[in-house]
């Protein structure tokens, strides 16, 4: 799940990393979150996106009638929730130390046979891994047709032509509990 506001260009920054390093860490130990990436970018517009990866569609729906989310609203508007079926979710135990995030995305055209797309999709997931990425998810959307691939990094990214975005903080409650309890993520 991700939303975002694209903000005015004099918008001052700091007032979105000081809302990340207060709210941030709220997030930490929110069940049914996997993890939660609080994304800022300021090209190719100034834009606050956080990226959410639930359990289930249950937990989705608890933040987003509940108080967290209502807040979000009141301090910059009501968004658009985009929501994808993860086709792929990686997250690596050391998600928390991702610096930087990229997003992509691809019409699916008609007719295409989508179990074929999934398995390229598995390979761009598996180059992403290998590039050094802590986290991918590849989400499938067919309403409007659409795939979207984020990528979280600690260093900067290797790629090109992708939306790219600074990490504020990762909250990431369902990596922590997979540890726990010896699962991988």
């Amino acid at each position: 799940m991700q939303y975002s506001f694209v903000l005015p260009a004099d918008y001052d920054t700091g007032v979105i990393r000081e809302r990340i390093a207060v709210k941030g860490p709220l997030l930490d130990e929110l069940p049914g979150l996997v993890f939660k990436a609080y994304l800022h970018a300021l090209e190719p517009e100034q834009t606050y996106a956080p990226f959410y990866l639930w359990r289930d569609e249950e937990a989705m729906h608890g933040f987003l009638n509940g108080p967290a989310f209502a807040g979000v609203a009141r301090a910059f508007g009501w968004p658009s929730v985009k929501t994808w079926t993860p086709w792929h979710a990686t997250v690596g135990a050391n998600v928390r130390q991702a610096r930087f995030a990229t997003r992509s995305g691809a019409v699916i055209a008609p007719y295409s046979v989508l179990s074929e797309l999934r398995l390229q999709e598995e390979t761009y997931a598996r180059q992403a891994l290998a590039q050094g990425a802590l986290a991918v998810v590849i989400g499938f959307e067919p309403v409007t047709w659409t795939i979207t691939r984020i990528c979280l990094w600690r260093d900067a990214p290797p790629a090109a032509g992708e939306q790219r975005y600074d990490v504020g903080h990762v909250s990431a409650p369902g990596v922590a509990r997979a540890r726990a309890s010896g699962k991988r993520g």
